[in-house]
């Protein structure tokens, strides 16, 4: 069991450098270039990625902006696409609640919250006493959202070196590691959702290209739920 300081913010380090890093560093590479074909200044860039900390939400503000949708919409994509940040946070947020003094740093941590950090957290949680885990939490997620500011500003400034296609490319393999992530923190709700998304992604596309990928979520979600909950009352 992990109980002082020091081995909490090494084992953060090295679970951190490494494809976490590895991963946003590129496909935030990929944000800062579309970012600036969509008119965004490096300030926007980076703040939208320390703001949102989130790619779906982040493609969703640079391409409402590009087009000069009205910002009512664009918070309502923005929110849409970053939903499931909710019940990341609710299901996080407790187990190290007890580490934290006063509360209301519990509205700064939760801005630091990704899917990277939720599963490192999941999966390395139970090796770390409750007093150690937000500095574990603090000090992964900080060097992620580093590599990610560092990614973008990157991408801002090499979008003359990078064609569409390939900046669409360094996006996308976010999504192929968050598969990953989901299948390492051995979740079997997460893992029946991506079992029963990925047949009905392509479906719920050809039906509605606009809101299969938000049915998609919902139904897989749902039916994932619903028979973890099944097999856990039998």
């Amino acid at each position: 069991m992990i109980d002082s300081p020091g081995p909490t913010y090494r084992q953060a380090a090295r679970d951190a450098f490494g494809f976490p890093a590895i991963m946003l560093l590129a496909s935030m590479t990929g944000f800062g270039s579309l970012a600036r074909e969509s008119g965004f200044n490096l300030g926007m860039a980076l703040s939208t990625t320390a703001g949102i900390w989130g790619l779906p939400g982040q493609l969703a503000l640079a391409e409402m902006h590009a087009a000069g949708v009205s910002a009512l919409f664009v918070i309502l994509a923005v929110s849409l696409a970053n939903a499931r940040f909710f019940p990341m946070a609710v299901s996080f947020i407790p187990l190290m609640r007890g580490g934290v003094r006063h509360y209301g740093w519990m509205y700064a941590l939760v801005q630091l919250l990704s899917i990277n950090s939720w599963a490192a957290g999941l999966n390395r949680f139970p090796e770390i006493a409750m007093s150690q885990r937000p500095r574990y939490f603090i000090a992964f997620a900080g060097i992620c959202m580093s590599a990610g500011l560092l990614g973008t500003a990157l991408g801002y400034y090499g979008v003359g070196a990078m064609a569409p296609p390939a900046a669409l490319g360094l996006i996308f393999l976010n999504p192929l590691f968050f598969a990953v992530l989901l299948a390492g923190t051995r979740l079997g709700p997460a893992i029946g959702a991506m079992l029963i998304g990925a047949p009905l992604g392509p479906v719920f596309h050809w039906l509605s290209p606009e809101w299969g990928l938000l049915a998609t979520g919902l139904v897989g979600g749902t039916l994932a739920f619903w028979i973890h909950h099944t097999r856990s009352a039998t």
